[in-house]
């Protein structure tokens, strides 16, 4: 057994390990980051913490969960991948699962991280490059014709295409068009009705179906159960009983009908030792009455 233990307690280790690390990859994946939508020209549009319009970039995680950018490269120059390094450790760095990450453009780094060291302009490539510098994530190059507050991005943020938005969006999803939902789906498909009853009556009668099933296999499991306990405590307790009913003599029986009948009548064996003495209601005695006296004196002879 303790050759088990010490065996188990390595392997089980061993595992954690091996999911922490896993975990670890899994919410630091930076190859889920995305260039999603370019401002080159802001002239009205959104301006930055200090109130100034100047040009942003956006990045997008793709993940389903959260990502630090921390450690990453911007640049705007291909033989340069390590120009800006985003700084570690700023909890700003760290973008939710789906979530945005604004920087911008504007050559001034030492007013926060999210500024960074250069200008953008047309026909230049914007690429991001992992913590090593070397492994390219995503890329962009910025073609000419740049209009004033029109954005060059993604028309959906999966989508493999750029393209002129029609409305700027920063931090926000880049497609605005109106979609049906799934209500609206499913009226068109069946505007009467008919096949909603039908998949409603179906849910219904198969749930009651499989309740019927499993509470007439629960009832017969519980039946099973209770007639096999109810012989087992026969068999196991004739020996004990048997002897109680033989000892249970006409005298016993007798005493314990006694017992129970001097209950219910208030029959106790210990007497009240407190007299009472009534008065009486008559407070002369008959001798002393003067209808017993002579009622006539004796004559003398």
């Amino acid at each position: 057994m303790n050759k088990r233990n010490k065996l188990l307690f390595p392997v089980i280790l061993t595992a954690l390990i091996i999911c922490a690390s896993i975990t670890e990859l899994m919410a630091q994946n930076a190859s889920d980051f995305r260039l999603n939508e370019i401002l080159v020209h802001n002239s009205s549009n959104t301006v930055d913490d200090f109130g100034e319009h100047t040009a942003w970039i956006e990045i997008f995680n793709s993940a389903y969960n959260d990502v630090n950018l921390g450690g990453c490269y911007l640049t705007d120059d291909l033989n340069n991948p390590t120009k800006y390094w985003i700084p570690t450790g700023d909890p700003i760095t760290n973008i939710s699962k789906r979530g945005y990450i604004i920087f911008w453009a504007d050559n001034h780094p030492t007013r926060g991280i999210l500024h960074l060291n250069f200008e953008i302009s047309e026909g230049k490539t914007i690429a991001l490059f992992d913590a090593s510098g070397k492994t390219l994530i995503d890329k962009i190059e910025l073609p000419t014709g740049q209009k004033p507050d029109i954005t060059y991005g993604r028309p959906t943020n999966d989508s493999n295409d750029w393209v002129f938005l029609e409305k700027s969006t920063p931090g926000a999803n880049n497609d605005h068009t109106r979609r049906k939902s799934s209500g609206e789906n499913f009226v068109e498909l069946d505007p009467y009705g008919v096949g909603m009853t039908m998949i409603a009556m179906l849910v219904v009668f198969s749930a009651l179906a499989v309740l019927f099933v499993i509470y007439k296999n629960l009832g017969r499991f519980f039946i099973r159960k209770g007639r096999a306990s109810k012989k087992s405590v026969s068999t196991d307790d004739n020996s004990a009983i048997k002897p109680l009913e033989e000892e249970m003599s006409g005298e016993v029986n007798a005493a314990i009908a006694l017992t129970l009948y001097l209950f219910q009548s208030e029959l106790h064996d210990y007497e009240n030792t407190v007299l009472t003495i009534q008065k009486v209601s008559r407070n002369y005695s008959p001798w002393s009455s003067k209808i017993y006296t002579l009622r006539k004196t004796p004559h003398k002879n």
